[in-house]
Order: structure tokens, then C-alpha cells, then sequence
């Protein structure tokens, strides 16, 4: 099982960034998947879930309305639309199937 996050970057208040996960090593369509973040001192934190057929999306309250998450089972990849991004997104970014979790991408918005 492997997940692979990447598209973080340096980016400035108000930016946008689009993260993808590329999923490997199962079949993608029969779970559902979270995306994680995990800020400079700080604990690991759930962003979003999608659910295997994307007819249910959650997002943690600081995010919603900013970030939306979506998949393509097809291509094996999820992703995770960041608008208007905050100094407090600063972190960094995963993708999570239960307890396996990938390898992160960082995002750092800095002005």
C-alpha cells in the first residue's frame, strides 16, 4: 500500500494550491480516504474524508468552504483543492487509508 502526496509549496496568504495523492498497492474504489495535516508543534489533524464514491465529503470547520476534496478511482488519485489559504494551513499535507498513512507534501504560506 503506498500513498503519495505531492503539490505543496511556498505560497502567500490568499493563494491557492492543489494537492494530489497518488494511491498504489490496492484497489483505491473500496475505501474511503482522509486527508491529514500536521503543523510545526502541533498534532496530527483529519482536513477531510471522502468517501469511496465521493457522495460523502467531510471537512474539519477551519477548512470548509476553502478546501474541497475529490477523487478519481479511475486514475488511482485523490486530490485536495486549497483556496484562499491561511498562515495557520502551514503543514504538512498527507493522505491516510485507516491507519496507513503516505508520505506527506509540505505547504508553507507565508507573506
Amino acid at each position: 500500500v503506498q500513498l503519495q502526496a505531492s503539490g505543496g509549496g511556498l505560497v502567500q496568504p490568499g493563494d491557492s494550491l492543489r494537492l494530489s495523492c497518488a494511491a498504489s498497492g490496492f484497489t483505491l474504489d473500496y475505501y474511503a480516504i482522509g486527508w491529514f495535516r500536521q503543523a510545526p508543534g502541533k498534532e496530527h489533524e483529519e482536513v477531510s474524508d471522502i468517501s469511496t464514491r465521493s457522495h460523502r465529503k467531510k471537512y474539519v470547520e477551519s477548512v470548509k468552504g476553502r478546501f474541497t476534496v475529490s477523487r478519481d478511482n479511475a486514475a488511482k488519485m485523490l486530490y485536495l483543492q486549497m483556496n484562499d489559504l491561511k498562515i495557520e494551513d502551514t503543514a504538512v499535507y498527507y493522505c491516510a487509508k485507516g491507519v496507513t498513512r503516505g508520505q506527506g507534501t509540505l505547504v508553507t504560506v507565508s507573506s
